[in-house]
């Protein structure tokens, strides 16, 4: 029987995201703590005589299986770097459940999902920071997909430091489905020399640690988001006003929206608020992926 092989692609979530530097090369600088969220797309591979990439899923309409298509991309620049360490073909399954062009990660995630099959397919031992350089090819994000736990960013996303701890803790997010591009949300970004992040608390433990530390902190790329798309802005504000949400702000370059939260059951009570509230928008609520 051919042996199936299943990755989750959990949803990335910056809870803060710093843009300190515009770099000569158009890029930026920047530094974002970023955690992972129990809700994840999932992708499945089978060797098989030729690739292919079957797409299932509320949000499958808004992907196409073709050469652009990230998982195929990461499959391609595998087999690449390393040739003849995995099947010829793959036939491959992504049921995408979050939403696209979210800021979320949700392509970056599926890429790293991808990339980690192909190192349990693989023949011979494939060396991680090998692994993580070819990511970096795929995307800023993809890197840190690849680990898919808390961790400090820096650079354009490709300087990752793991953290040895992280307070076990909820969020909730909500997308009023409406798709950002980053680089729309950059173009608009008024200040590109920021301040860095403050230094974390060593060990960070406790719900209450991480929120006082969130306080001093910000998303640079909220501010021109909500210019784009003010859905967001309002969003913020009515998360942050339900029961036990620590902090609400928005993730990445949006458009979806964060609240943290210490309880699992305040964190479904307030989804479901928010789904009452909004019916039309996608709100999921799970635990954070701890170390």
């Amino acid at each position: 029987m051919t042996e199936v092989f299943v990755e989750a692609a959990p949803a990335k979530i910056n809870l803060a995201l710093h843009v300190t530097r515009r770099r000569e090369d158009g890029y930026h600088d920047l530094e974002s703590l970023i955690v992972f969220a129990d809700v994840a797309d999932e992708l499945q591979a089978v060797a098989a005589s030729a690739d292919s990439l079957e797409i299932s899923g509320p949000f499958a309409g808004a992907l196409g299986t073709g050469g652009t298509n990230l998982v195929m991309r990461a499959v391609g620049a595998f087999r690449q770097r390393w040739p003849g360490l995995v099947p010829e073909g793959l036939s491959m399954h992504l049921v995408k459940r979050l939403p696209v062009a979210a800021g979320i990660g949700g392509g970056s995630a599926d890429a790293a999902a991808a990339l980690r099959i192909l190192v349990r397919m693989a023949s011979a031992p494939v060396p991680f920071g090998e692994l993580a350089d070819l990511a970096a090819t795929l995307g800023a994000d993809v890197p840190a997909c690849l680990m898919s736990r808390p961790l400090v960013a820096r650079g354009v996303g490709e300087i990752l430091s793991p953290l040895p701890a992280f307070p076990n803790s909820y969020v909730v997010l909500v997308n009023p489905l409406v798709p950002v591009a980053t680089a729309d949300v950059f173009r608009r970004l008024r200040a590109h020399d920021n301040y860095p992040m403050p230094a974390l608390p060593e060990p960070l433990t406790r719900p209450a640690q991480l929120g006082l530390w969130l306080a001093e902190t910000r998303n640079d790329l909220q501010p021109p988001a909500v210019k784009l798309v003010p859905e967001i802005g309002y969003i913020v504000d009515d998360l942050a006003e339900t029961q036990g949400c620590i902090l609400s702000r928005m993730s990445g370059s949006g458009a979806t929206v964060f609240g943290l939260f210490g309880s699992e059951g305040q964190a479904h009570q307030a989804a479901q608020v928010m789904r009452e509230r909004n019916p039309d928008h996608w709100v999921a609520a799970a635990p954070l992926i701890v170390p």
